[in-house]
């Protein structure tokens, strides 16, 4: 439940019931429902756009509110597993009580009479988005320099990041040799100040940058609980996100930059964490973590300057997790998501044995890691149950055309855990 309907075409609900639909029930909608269940997101199938389409879903029962989860789920306090919207506040209990009224007056919603979204957020639009984040990038040529450092600010804020270069060449991958070309990668995991600007900007209620562009990036829905954990914001990794959420991040802050970004795939994650050979010396793991993870940037770096490659938290990577399928040698490769699970997941992190740290550990990604996430259906934006999961961005040097960046940022299926 949350974000924006356009209200063009609606007709009032029986007077008797005490709840006109256009003025009680439409608005109520629109504020709290349509993030997650628009005809765009549709999380866990349901579009919440005319009467019949709550009906078949069973969330309303006409006359019987008490068995309608529309209203059961919404009633629940907060802080409870299962409540809607999640992550609060709770619906005002005027709104309550007129929600109600109108699932016991029959549900009335005019036959045939959908509820419009504003600007529409489909694959088209999509592609259109990327296209003009696209054109933003090819217009502002870079001046780093492929083989420097150099450290970024987030526009209108006071956070940045540093990226490190990494050069090209090759390794032994399994049971190929793999080459790949050179790009930049952030020196530390994607923190919470960094993150938290993203989380923030695309919840309901937000404050629009101003920007059309950046502002059509889709973004999380507000957690049903407080992300962190208790472990700790400033400066500390974030954590429990979707992989369809970090690539969501990267089309953001390519908006944001100027400079395109997104999930190193696989072999690029290895062939860092190696850095010609030497990995990674000191890491947290849960010989040494105290059960959470840590500031980033505390254990010193791999040879190519790398924080935290091993240890603090996991990483996503871009690939579908599989058998590496070839052998000889090969050129940047990359196994493109087509199933929602399992992804690959690298470098392990501070709930995991010290032995088992090293680069080329794979982990594949499993619906558990959202088990306890109370919302129905699951959310497509958090891993509740990952508490250990992080990513970092890369930027190759050469920018691909606008259909290969649609290709990473919409890597895999948006309604993954459904």
């Amino acid at each position: 439940m949350h974000a924006r309907f356009s209200l063009a075409l609606l007709l009032a609900g029986s007077a008797a019931s005490g709840a006109d639909f256009a003025a009680d029930i439409a608005p109520l909608l629109e504020s709290h429902c349509a993030a997650c269940h628009s005809q765009a997101r549709a999380a866990g199938g349901l579009a919440i756009v005319s009467r019949q389409s709550l009906l078949d879903k069973k969330v309303v029962v006409p006359g019987k509110p008490d068995a309608s989860t529309l209203y059961t789920l919404a009633a629940l306090p907060s802080d409870k597993r299962g409540a809607m919207p999640p992550g609060g506040p709770r619906l005002p209990e005027p709104q309550l009580a007129k929600l109600r009224q109108w699932i016991e007056a029959g549900a009335v919603w005019p036959a045939g009479v959908a509820l419009k979204t504003g600007p529409a957020t489909g694959p088209a639009d999509e592609n259109d988005t990327v296209r003009k984040i696209h054109a933003r990038i090819t217009a502002r040529p870079s001046a780093a320099n492929p083989g420097a450092k150099y450290s970024i600010t987030i526009p209108n804020s006071a956070v940045q990041y540093e990226m490190v270069p990494v050069p090209a060449g090759e390794f032994q991958m399994g049971p190929r040799k793999v080459r790949v070309d050179t790009f930049w990668m952030q020196a530390h995991e994607v923190t919470w100040d960094e993150y938290r600007l993203f989380m923030f900007q695309t919840q309901t209620g937000r404050t629009p940058t101003k920007d059309a562009i950046v502002d059509a990036v889709a973004g999380p829905t507000r957690p049903y609980v407080e992300m962190s954990f208790g472990m700790g914001i400033n400066g500390f990794p974030a954590i429990s996100m979707t992989q369809h959420a970090a690539n969501k991040y990267a089309e953001w802050l390519s908006a944001r930059t100027g400079e395109f970004y997104r999930l190193p795939t696989e072999a690029e994650w290895e062939y860092a964490c190696r850095a010609g050979g030497t990995g990674q010396t000191d890491a947290w793991h849960s010989g040494n973590s105290n059960g959470k993870y840590q500031l980033i940037g505390k254990k010193q770096p791999n040879a190519w300057g790398l924080y935290d490659m091993l240890g603090n938290v996991m990483e996503w990577t871009l690939d579908q997790y599989g058998p590496y399928e070839a052998s000889g040698v090969v050129d940047n490769p990359w196994v493109r998501s087509t199933m929602p699970y399992p992804h690959a997941v690298r470098g392990g992190s501070w709930n995991d044995a010290a032995a088992e740290l090293n680069c080329t550990v794979r982990v594949a990604s499993d619906a558990t890691w959202k088990q306890q996430d109370p919302q129905l259906p699951k959310s497509i934006w958090y891993m509740t149950d990952a508490q250990w999961l992080g990513f970092r961005l890369v930027r190759p040097v050469k920018v691909p055309q606008s259909d290969t960046m649609f290709g990473y940022w919409n890597n895999g299926v948006e309604h993954d855990e459904q």
